[in-house]
Parts: structure tokens; C-alpha cells; sequence
């Protein structure tokens, strides 16, 4: 009545805020299945999980990761009381996680295109437990890792997903997963910076490393490289320079 807006209010059902809905306000269906051909149907969903990794309708790895950091939690409950046990070796206690979690935390993370996020998100809070140490007693993840013998979570990504690289790289180009790097995705593209590709992240890791794309069929060198045992062309062709 404050409004200045004369007449009797009328009852709307199903009523929905024009500024609100998406399209024609009048269209308040969803799309459940998708019809494929004349007869077979395909059911919409937000997620789905494939052979242990969890897609997600708005692309790169937040949905795998959050899994996998679930899976991982899993395993290491298990094992908690070896693994927080007071005064077991720390040496061990990575061996141990290193086996038993880190591989679960990690599967699949060759195909992600991860986000500082994602990898913040894998490498939380069961380092400082595995070695009794606190928030307040200022301990850097870094300096944990170590005490444990144990390659931080971002390293172990990256070095799985370029070792994936070199492995498609050197299929055949007839090969279906080795066509599916040139594969583009059609439709409109949203405003601004799009989010990483996978092939970004690796492009990142390979100038990170030093690693030179002549190295790719020397799979030892190329390996070693990955690794941090070998100098690549690159990183030897940089020596020299100096």
C-alpha cells in the first residue's frame, strides 16, 4: 500500500521472478533426457563418475578432485592408527601414505586440468597429523614433506600428467585417444578468460621442467627429465649458454 500501486492483489501459481528465470519466464520445464537419434535417450545430470573419476557439467577437475580427496580421507582413516601413531618412524608413515593414499588421491589426475584450487584442495591436513604438528607450531608443508620423504601433491600431478602426454604423443595419429587432442567442442563461448585446458597445464608443466618436445620419443631422457634425474635438451642447451 506504500507503493502508489492502486487495485485488489490476485493469487499467480506458479509464479517466478522475471529477473530470476532464465529465457521465457513462462518456461519452467527442465531437461531431464537428451533424445539421441529416434529412439534412444540420454539422461541429463550435473556429474556422473567414469572408471573412478567424477565429470563434472561445468568442466575441469573441482567435482574429481573433491572425490578423490573423499576416497583418500577413506583410506587413510583406515590406516590412521599406523599412520598417527606416536613415535613410528616417519620415514615409514610416508612410505605408507605414499602407497596407500597418495595413489588413491591422485588416480586419474593425468587427464585434469587443475586449478591452484584443485591442488590446494588434495594437500591439506594429513601431512601435519601424520607428524603430530599443529597449526600454531608453524611448521611449513614443505619442511613436513620432507620429513616424510614424500614429493609434495602438485609435483606428483604434474610429472603423472606429462608422463600421459608422451604417452598419447607417441601413439600413432590414427589412434582415437591421440585424435581426441585436436577435438573442438562447438558452441557459444561465454565472456571473458575461458579456464585452463589441459593442454595449457601441460604446456605449463613442460616450461616449468625445461622440457624440450625433441625429447618426447627419447623416452628415457624424456622420463628422466620428468623425474628430475636427467637433464633434457633444453635445460642442457641453457647450461652451455651460461
Amino acid at each position: 500500500m506504500f507503493s502508489g500501486v492502486k487495485g485488489k492483489m490476485t493469487a499467480k501459481a506458479n509464479f517466478q521472478c522475471s529477473k530470476c528465470t532464465i529465457g521465457d519466464p513462462d518456461d519452467t520445464t527442465e531437461l531431464k533426457e537428451l533424445p539421441i537419434g529416434n529412439t534412444d535417450k540420454v539422461e541429463c545430470v550435473d556429474r556422473f563418475c567414469y572408471l573412478g573419476d567424477m565429470i563434472g557439467d561445468g568442466g575441469g577437475a573441482e567435482e574429481a578432485s573433491r572425490a578423490r580427496v573423499r576416497c583418500a580421507w577413506s583410506k587413510f582413516m583406515e590406516l590412521a592408527p599406523i599412520l598417527t601413531l606416536r613415535g613410528a618412524s616417519l620415514r615409514l608413515k610416508g612410505k605408507i601414505y605414499k602407497i596407500c593414499v597418495q595413489r588413491v588421491l591422485v588416480y586419474v589426475s593425468e587427464t585434469w586440468a587443475t586449478k591452484a584450487d584443485d591442488i590446494q584442495r588434495l594437500q591439506r591436513a594429513m601431512v601435519r597429523w601424520m607428524c603430530g604438528v599443529k597449526l600454531k607450531d608453524r611448521r611449513s608443508n614443505r619442511e613436513l614433506l620432507d620429513r616424510l620423504h614424500v614429493v609434495e601433491i602438485g609435483t606428483v600431478v604434474s610429472r603423472g600428467r606429462l608422463g600421459w602426454y608422451d604417452h598419447v604423443e607417441r601413439m600413432p595419429k590414427e589412434k582415437w585417444v591421440s585424435k581426441c587432442r585436436e577435438l573442438e567442442v562447438e558452441g557459444d563461448k561465454g565472456k571473458g578468460n575461458g579456464k585452463n585446458t589441459w593442454r595449457q597445464g601441460v604446456e605449463e608443466d613442460r616450461k616449468r621442467l625445461w622440457l624440450d618436445r625433441r625429447d618426447v620419443q627419447d623416452n628415457a631422457r624424456q622420463s628422466g627429465g620428468i623425474s628430475g634425474n636427467c637433464p633434457t635438451s633444453t635445460c642442457a642447451e641453457k647450461t652451455l649458454n651460461l
